[in-house]
């Protein structure tokens, strides 16, 4: 199982500190140019880390909810600005209590099944908090937000959840992990956001109906005061023992070149909204 998670160099690109103008555009359109580069072999496998302040981030079912420009208003006055994902899922909040991991692996000749890329990120997380608990699950937590089959609990309380982006023979496996801060308040703000949003219409997609208390943030389940730097420094623990060569990197010349393209998809799905 190990396979994946133990690559030959792992390069890092942290931007958990980049601050609040550092949109989540941008790291979308990051892990494209990161799923290119990996893919085609001229980057090493890649774990990049990223912290983004206020920011609802919608899938693209969201998009099609009825009183869409509504909710949006609605968390506009609370203070957060909305974004298009283009991986699947629905509904996200990220604020600076939310680490966000992505790791970037190249497909190879045979591919990353689905689940793999999903196992890898689970079992990471595992190690990372091995020391605490052994008690961190892989299901669906029915009640939270973007619901999926690989939300990771402890004790039926979710606080993280994965999903996955394939581009160009790179897989991006992507976390939030809600590190502090009231898992609950997060829900409560999604619920509020869909009550508005959907406003009791029928539609074709079914949304998720919350129950905030089916959330929670690690220190929260841990009962101990967790920073997401000392998150990342778990994290990179567990990199450290995973490769034979862990070094702290930036975007090459190459990604360079490319990023600014990928960002401009993303910039025009959203102007598309």
């Amino acid at each position: 199982m190990e396979g994946l998670l133990h690559q030959p160099e792992w390069r890092i690109i942290d931007q958990s500190t980049a601050g609040r103008h550092f949109q989540a555009l941008q790291s979308f359109g990051t892990d494209d140019t990161l799923c290119a580069s990996v893919g085609s072999g001229q980057a090493p496998a890649t774990a990049r880390t990223w912290v983004h302040h206020n920011t609802i981030v919608l899938g693209i079912q969201d998009t099609k909810l009825p009183f869409l420009k509504e909710g949006r208003q609605f968390l506009r006055e609370q203070g957060y600005q909305t974004i298009v994902r283009n991986s699947g899922g629905l509904a996200v909040v990220l604020d600076e209590g939310v680490l966000n991991i992505s790791l970037i692996l190249p497909e190879k000749e045979k591919g990353i099944d689905i689940n793999r890329g999903y196992d890898t990120m689970w079992q990471l997380v595992q190690n990372m908090f091995a020391d605490y608990t052994n008690a961190i699950e892989a299901r669906e937590i029915v009640g939270s937000y973007c619901p999926g089959s690989y939300d990771l609990s402890i004790d039926g309380k979710k606080f993280a959840g994965i999903s996955q982006r394939r581009l160009k023979k790179g897989v991006a496996v992507q976390i939030y992990l809600c590190v502090n801060g009231s898992g609950s308040e997060r829900a409560q703000l999604i619920k509020q956001f869909y009550e508005i949003a959907k406003n009791e219409q029928a539609t074709k997609f079914t949304y998720p109906e919350i129950v905030p208390e089916v959330m929670a943030s690690l220190s929260e389940l841990l009962e101990t005061p967790l920073t997401v730097s000392d998150v990342m420094l778990r994290l990179l623990t567990q990199l450290k023992k995973n490769s034979d060569n862990l070094y702290a990197g930036s975007l090459t010349g190459l990604e360079l070149e490319l990023l600014p393209g990928y960002y401009q998809r993303i910039i025009d799905r959203n102007e598309k909204i």
